[in-house]
């Protein structure tokens, strides 16, 4: 009965996201053929480049993304492992379909080229954020960057980076430099926006607090402010005695509460914050069901 159920619940979760993966893929592909394409804004990474090709070549956008983000795709399977490249291969495979059923429809939100690249970037970095949060993606630009920086000691995102400049470079030489800038007006958007998706409006700080008054700060948030706390024990890097940390996970509401407790007890106190992107069980688990 047991293992009945754990096949339904696996059945639903692949369901669910293969639901997600195509959505977000249709998104992104809204975003590409009814905003950047009749701009002529691209995007970076692969589907920078396969726009690039679209604009020179005249190559079928969809046709392009699947081709190039093929060798990536191949690549992934020995470092990624198979359900990430089939579910990569899944959404690269519905953003070439979405691309093409919407360049067929003849759709053009606006010739604006400044709203097409806010609104255009707005739209791809909800699709894009939508995969990558169902354990997907559209681009192989990360792969190829995470195997890269084992060979040459770069970091991901320098090589990300690095490769973006060389395609804006060449959107301003094939295109024009003013649909560059706008492309990485629209990159910048989609990249907050991603951001956003990723994190969900429930993001998190994390917040260690070293004071001598931590037992009176820790049951003040635990009593009037319902905050969970842990005490960590620590030294004194330069007095060598012992010190009580705390530390908590809290949203971003709390924080001015914390700050307001912190001083109320030591002016004098340190306090650490960190953002954090998921958070799993516990109160901050039952905190985020009730929102």
């Amino acid at each position: 009965m047991t293992e009945v159920v754990q096949q339904k619940n696996t059945f639903a979760q692949i369901l669910e996201k293969t639901l997600f993966l195509t959505l977000g893929a249709f998104i992104a592909g809204f975003a590409l053929e009814c905003f950047l394409v009749p701009n002529k804004i691209i995007d970076g990474g692969v589907v920078g480049i396969s726009m690039l090709l679209n604009y020179k070549l005249g190559i079928n956008l969809g046709l392009a993304l699947l081709c190039v983000n093929l060798p990536f795709i191949c690549l992934a399977f020995t470092k990624m492992g198979k359900y990430f490249v089939l579910q990569t291969f899944y959404a690269v495979a519905m953003l070439s379909v979405a691309t093409n059923v919407f360049h067929n429809i003849h759709f053009v939100v606006t010739n604006d080229i400044l709203l097409s690249s806010i609104f255009g970037g707005i739209i791809l970095g909800t699709g894009v954020g939508t995969v990558l949060k169902n354990e997907g993606s559209m681009d192989g630009t990360e792969i190829m960057a995470l195997v890269l920086s084992k060979k040459f000691g770069f970091s991901v995102g320098e090589i990300v980076m690095g490769f973006n400049v060389l395609i804006y470079g060449a959107a301003g030489i094939i295109l024009n430099w003013e649909s560059a800038m706008y492309s990485i007006l629209t990159y910048f958007v989609a990249y907050k926006v991603i951001d956003a998706v990723l994190e969900g409006l429930n993001s998190s700080k994390s917040i260690r607090i070293i004071s001598d008054k931590a037992e009176e700060i820790g049951q003040t948030l635990i009593k009037d402010y319902d905050i969970s706390v842990t005490y960590l024990s620590g030294i004194g890097g330069y007095s060598k005695q012992d010190k009580t940390l705390i530390y908590c996970v809290i949203s971003r509401l709390e924080l001015s509460k914390v700050k307001e407790v912190v001083a109320q007890f030591d002016d004098r106190a340190f306090l650490s914050v960190v953002d954090v992107h998921e958070v799993y069980g516990g109160r901050m688990r039952k905190k985020i069901k009730k929102g």
